[in-house]
């Protein structure tokens, strides 16, 4: 077991080294440009689009750098920001269905789906769940408290500035850090007890309820525990010896671009000081429906095909 802890450390050690380097200099830099005309100049061109769905033209900047890059980029450029509790939510809302776009949408190509379907899934999802919340939501103007992240006053000068940007990109490496470090030890538990595989059996029942063979369960499993691009290895393995078929590929894929790595992409959003919970409520309602829905209509589909040359042939 303590080789396990170790080698599970040392992952975390690993991560947490490879999303520092992408965390620290994203926020130190979008914080410096705060200061410069280049940013503000950028917020004002954008802001009547962002009004549309009830943030400031600063939101830009995260839900850019998030797609584009991947979460923990966003989320450095959150806590580089002034944001009411409402905006970070539905910035949050957003990128949980929308991020990483470039590497998650390349690991859809290497189970043979499209990687149109899944941008336009995802950012779909994205645009529609910041209405809704904007709509319906009436609460959250208060100021965002970003964790260990205080307010401090303006800086004064390039030396205080650049002090400022460095500061907060260190406090938010620190915060991640004691997120991913222990996620990755309990992911290597889960992989050399064998608890990937028990998992996968115990939920290949509710397969069926989504429209799926119970042989899609480790592709499931992979995606929901580790997500798209960590999990990407488990998932092509998986689709190449447990036979997957396109149809069911298709619907994993769906519910996993809706809902994946659920633990880390829920967690890593508390240092920005909102309830995480319906983040992870909304998008497990999200998956399912939507993967029930998009199962129907691919059944019916193919009933119909069945019908029309069980015609063919009669005649």
């Amino acid at each position: 077991m303590t080789g396990i802890l170790k080698r599970g450390f040392i992952q975390g050690l690993i991560t947490g080294w490879t999303l520092g380097k992408v965390i620290f200099p994203v926020t130190l830099i979008v914080t410096i440009l705060q200061f410069t005309p280049l940013l503000p100049w950028l917020i004002n061109i954008l802001e009547p689009v962002m009004g549309l769905i009830g943030l400031s033209g600063e939101a830009a900047v995260p839900l850019v750098l998030g797609n584009f890059l991947n979460l923990y980029a966003g989320i450095g450029a959150i806590i580089s920001f002034d944001f009411t509790v409402k905006e970070v939510f539905i910035m949050a809302m957003m990128l949980s269905f929308s991020h990483n776009l470039l590497i998650e949408s390349a690991v859809a190509t290497k189970v043979g789906i499209k990687w149109w379907i899944i941008v336009s899934i995802r950012l779909g999802l994205a645009v529609l769940s910041a209405v809704i919340i904007n709509l319906f939501w009436s609460g959250g103007s208060q100021a965002a408290q970003y964790g260990f992240i205080a307010a401090t006053e303006e800086p004064n000068g390039w030396g205080e500035i650049i002090f400022h940007g460095i500061q907060t990109s260190i406090l938010a490496i620190i915060q991640l850090a004691a997120i991913v470090i222990p996620l990755m030890i309990f992911t290597q538990i889960l992989r050399e007890k064998g608890w990937l595989n028990k998992l996968s059996n115990a939920f290949a029942p509710f397969m069926k309820v989504l429209g799926m063979n119970k042989n899609t369960s480790m592709t499931m499993v992979a995606g929901l525990t580790i997500g798209l691009a960590y999990g990407a290895g488990l998932m092509i393995q998986a689709v190449k010896e447990d036979g997957v078929s396109k149809k069911d590929m298709y619907l994993a894929i769906i519910f996993l671009v809706s809902c994946h790595a659920v633990v880390e992409d829920t967690l890593v959003f508390i240092p920005l000081g909102i309830p995480v919970w319906p983040l992870l409520v909304i998008r497990l309602t999200t998956a399912i429906l939507l993967t029930m829905c998009v199962a129907l209509v691919m059944n019916k589909h193919s009933r119909k095909e069945r019908e029309n040359e069980h015609t063919y042939h009669t005649i």
